[in-house]
Order: structure tokens, then C-alpha cells, then sequence
């Protein structure tokens, strides 16, 4: 009697492991579905805010510059309204002259309003489109859970970037490529953040060695129907034909209700 219980026992642990490494490994296909969830179809009105810093050559000849910009958007059937504050059209006018009467001059929120634009806001407020595409050039690795997110149970999904990410003109000088990108997701699929890395280093009309590096980080937020990104970051930096730079952006976005 007491053998068969302890038999029952094993079977029965063996078939739990069996079922939880099944349930892992369902991640990318629960992730997959709870995008389709997602249509989008939700209106929006939120408040973008971006924030940027940047830092051209080295030492005593570095330029460094800060900017932010703050702006009102609404997504809705009629489509993607921005709506810009005078005090922010004021402060680019300012700008524009005095770039006018010196070349030089810093010119902060003009950098800024560069990211919060309709072609880099749209993928904020409606992100699922981004992230599918992303997921069909990715090489899935692997999956494991991560009980630490923000105090929250998720599972992390890792994945390799394949050097096709990039253009095949941009292949052609290239000669090392990294990449890749981790996704957190919730119990039910509904992906919380991202984090991507690439590293390229390659030769340019012979002579120009180059070499960068691009780190983007989202958190994700679900505002009715609809994926949004509430805050992205973006680092970069970049070295070659004998100059350096970098650059941090990080934008944030505030659903109105």
C-alpha cells in the first residue's frame, strides 16, 4: 500500500512539472494572443512629455545640450490630433531666430519636438503594431518566470535579433551586428515592458571604421482596448570618422480620462 502511494506521489510530480514546463513554454503564444486582444479601437487623449539630452565630441570641445517639450495629443476615428501649447510654439520661434543669427546656437526645444512628432508618437499610443513587428524578425530563446517585476508575477521572454533586422544597404557595411530584446509579460499574456540592445560595428567607403550602440527600454500600460507605451527610453551612442557622440531620450505618457 505504502508503495503504490509513493508511486502516486512521483507520478503525480512528474505529471505537475510536465504540465508548468508545458505552461512556460507557451509564453511567446500567450503573448501573441493577447495582442489580438488589443485592436486599438479605444479613443484616447493623453499628455507627452519628452525629455532630451545629448553630447557631440569629447573634453573641453563637447557640446552638451538638454531639451524638453510637453504636448497634448488626441487618437481617435477622426485620427491623431497634436495639439501644441504657445508657450511651446513660442519658446521654437525664439529658437529659430536666434539659430538665424548664429549657427551656433543652442536650440533645445527644437531637439526635442523632433520626438514627439506623429510618426514617434503613434507607435506610444498604439503599440501593438510596433511590437508584432518586431516579434516576426526575432528568434525566440527562451522563457522563465520573474517574480520581482515591479512586486508583480510576469514571465521574461528573451529573444536573439538577427542581423535582417537592419536594411540590406546597411548590411553592406557591416561587420559585426548584436542583438536583442526581452519582453515581461503578465499571467495573462498583456506584455508590462521591453528592454532591446544592438551592437554594430562595421567599415564605411573603406576608410571609416564605425561603431554604436542603441539601448530602448518601454513599459507598456492597457487604456481601454488599446496598448500604449507610457514611457519610453532610449539611449544611444555612437563613434566614428574620428567623432563621438551620445544621446538619451525618455518620454512619458499620461492617459487623461
Amino acid at each position: 500500500m505504502l508503495a503504490k502511494k509513493k508511486m502516486f506521489l512521483l507520478l503525480a510530480g512528474a505529471c505537475f512539472s510536465l504540465f508548468n514546463q508545458t505552461a512556460q513554454a507557451d509564453g511567446l503564444a500567450d503573448l501573441k494572443a493577447a495582442l489580438t486582444r488589443l485592436p486599438g479601437q479605444t479613443p484616447v487623449k493623453a499628455i507627452v512629455e519628452a525629455k532630451t539630452w545629448s553630447r557631440q565630441g569629447e573634453g573641453k570641445d563637447a557640446d552638451e545640450q538638454n531639451g524638453q517639450a510637453s504636448i497634448s495629443l488626441d487618437d481617435s476615428p477622426r485620427g491623431l490630433q497634436l495639439l501644441y501649447s504657445k508657450d511651446l510654439l513660442t519658446r521654437l520661434e525664439t529658437e529659430e531666430r536666434a539659430k538665424e543669427k548664429d549657427p551656433k546656437a543652442k536650440t533645445p526645444t527644437i531637439a526635442a519636438i523632433r520626438e514627439v512628432n506623429s510618426s514617434e508618437l503613434r507607435p506610444m499610443v498604439s503599440a501593438v503594431g510596433n511590437l508584432s513587428r518586431v516579434l516576426e524578425k526575432a528568434i525566440f530563446k527562451s522563457e522563465k518566470a520573474d517574480a520581482n517585476y515591479n512586486g508583480k508575477p510576469a514571465r521574461l521572454l528573451s529573444f536573439e535579433i538577427p542581423v535582417e533586422k537592419l536594411s540590406e544597404k546597411d548590411r553592406k557595411y557591416v561587420k559585426k551586428f548584436e542583438g536583442s530584446l526581452e519582453v515581461w509579460i503578465g499571467q495573462d499574456g498583456i506584455p508590462l515592458a521591453s528592454r532591446m540592445h544592438q551592437a554594430i560595428s562595421g567599415r564605411a567607403f573603406v576608410v571609416i571604421s564605425f561603431e554604436t550602440k542603441n539601448e530602448e527600454e518601454l513599459v507598456y500600460g492597457v487604456s481601454g482596448d488599446r496598448l500604449v507605451v507610457t514611457k519610453k527610453e532610449s539611449r544611444n551612442s555612437g563613434s566614428g570618422a574620428g567623432e563621438k557622440g551620445e544621446m538619451r531620450v525618455v518620454k512619458t505618457l499620461q492617459v487623461q480620462s
